[in-house]
């Protein structure tokens, strides 16, 4: 009796599901392969699993194939309808370049460039930006000249206490040298009454 045709449909068991589409798969890529052999033929295959893992194959090169593929569909049948990333990607790239372009074009202005697209009140308009820029950069200027001087004034006042300390170091210094002479004076008095006094005749 001949082997029982199965039937093509979805296997439920998940562990057979997986060896099916393993065995099938090798011998998927092993067909692909030899009709690329036997025919001289441009194969590539491409296979997604149910995990998305990828499994592939090219007789030449895979994005060449793709290539060609992409070439021979916008001749033969319609353009490839980009896919709605790219779309979107496409739409978002185009509101960048346009703000760009934007920001550019005002800071152009800014600086005194391309006023000739404005009217009266588009330069009040700039007249007033540049105001209220300028003001800042002087409130800016004047805090900083501010707090430079008042850092200056604390170094200043930092030093002239070093200064005072290092004097008054000095001076303990020396207080304290004239104590050891004083000390060590006085022991070497105390040491030659005491030998004279043992040396007299009266104290022998």
């Amino acid at each position: 009796m001949g082997r029982e045709k199965i039937k093509i449909k979805k296997i439920d068991n998940v562990m057979a599901r997986r060896v099916t589409f393993s065995k099938r798969r090798r011998g998927l890529i092993k067909k692909a392969q030899e009709l690329s052999v036997l025919c001289d033929a441009d194969v590539s295959l491409i296979i997604f699993s149910a995990t998305g893992k990828l499994y592939e194959f090219s007789s030449s090169s895979m994005e060449d194939t793709l290539t060609r593929y992409v070439l021979h569909s916008n001749i033969v049948e319609k353009p490839v309808q980009p896919c709605l990333s790219l779309q979107k990607d496409s739409s978002n790239l185009e509101m960048l370049r346009k703000e760009v372009n934007d920001k550019a074009y005002k800071l152009r202005q800014m600086k005194g460039e391309d006023l000739e697209r404005l009217d009266v009140e588009g330069l009040r308009q700039l007249e007033k930006k540049l105001e209220a820029g300028l003001s800042l950069v002087i409130k800016t200027e004047s805090f900083l000249s501010f707090q430079e001087e008042r850092a200056s004034t604390k170094i200043n006042e930092l030093q002239g206490k070093e200064a005072q300390l290092i004097k008054e170091n000095k001076q303990l210094k020396q207080k304290v040298s004239c104590l050891k002479l004083k000390y060590q004076t006085a022991n070497w008095c105390i040491f030659c009454n005491k030998t004279i006094k043992e040396g007299s005749p009266l104290f022998q």
